[in-house]
């Protein structure tokens, strides 16, 4: 079964949170690209069987019902299937010209990428770190679940696990296309956490975008740890630079998620 067909599945199941804006099923005829091909890594030639997919899809709706959208590129039968979220917390939202970047980069081969550009946008209108229920949801996410703060504090976990409309859109998610690969983005401590995923690819993402490598605390409800918990050590964070990233900087990023996604 392909991720497009385990997503709409899990959707059916839970009721019809994910309303697609694009073609449910695979095109008939491979589509012609649009997007430049990046330098490196190099697309080889696909399979004329390899029938692509490039469409986006609304996974639900935040507390102030903005919608949250994913967006769906490549070959939907690999198993080589990546999650990248560009913003999870409304004050952190520099990985969102990432993601956005990677909606439109040329895809390797055999590769299923998913990419929701950002997780909580009622935070990223108020530039704030929580959603609009006040909730921290990168502390709402099933795995070591626990109380943690009170409403009003930056990071309370809500009153309890996936309470937030925005973080059962994720899990739903996740467990449909079950990613081999998952890269969240945060600010602004400018390291890449080798605290849980896989070291491998946390090295190479260190190394070519010159971000030290640094083990950073998992706490309990973490959407990384939940991720983890379900699929093995497949997601880690990476915590950029504080500020808006330079066009060069985002493509620097953007190829490196590419690499490293042909090696999940």
């Amino acid at each position: 079964m392909t991720s497009t067909a385990r997503l709409a599945a899990g959707v059916c199941l839970l009721g019809g949170l994910v309303a697609c804006t694009g073609p449910a099923t695979r095109p008939a005829t491979k589509p012609t690209a649009t997007a430049h091909a990046p330098r490196s890594p190099s697309p080889q030639a696909r399979p004329l069987s390899d029938a692509l997919v490039h469409r986006r899809l609304v996974l639900g709706y935040s507390v102030d019902h903005r919608p949250i959208t994913a967006i769906e590129r490549g070959d939907p039968d690999s198993p080589r299937r990546v999650l990248v979220v560009g913003c999870i917390h409304g004050n952190e939202p520099a990985g969102i010209a990432i993601a956005r970047a990677l909606a439109t980069t040329a895809v390797p081969p055999e590769v299923d990428l998913w990419v929701v550009p950002d997780l909580n946008p009622d935070g990223l209108a108020e530039r704030t770190r929580v959603n609009a229920h006040g909730v921290d949801l990168n502390r709402n996410f099933p795995y070591r679940w626990t109380p943690i703060g009170v409403p009003g504090s930056s990071h309370y976990a809500g009153p309890r696990p996936l309470s937030e409309p925005e973080s059962r859109s994720l899990a739903t998610l996740l467990q449909s296309m079950r990613p081999t690969l998952g890269i969240w983005y945060h600010q602004a401590l400018g390291v890449v956490d080798i605290s849980q995923g896989p070291p491998t690819l946390e090295r190479r993402y260190g190394s070519s975008t010159g971000l030290p490598l640094r083990s950073l605390t998992d706490y309990p409800g973490s959407a990384i740890g939940f991720e983890d918990h379900l699929f093995g050590p497949t997601a880690f964070v990476i915590e950029l630079l504080p500020g808006t990233l330079t066009h060069g900087q985002v493509h620097r990023h953007a190829l490196t998620v590419l690499a490293i996604a042909e090696r999940s």
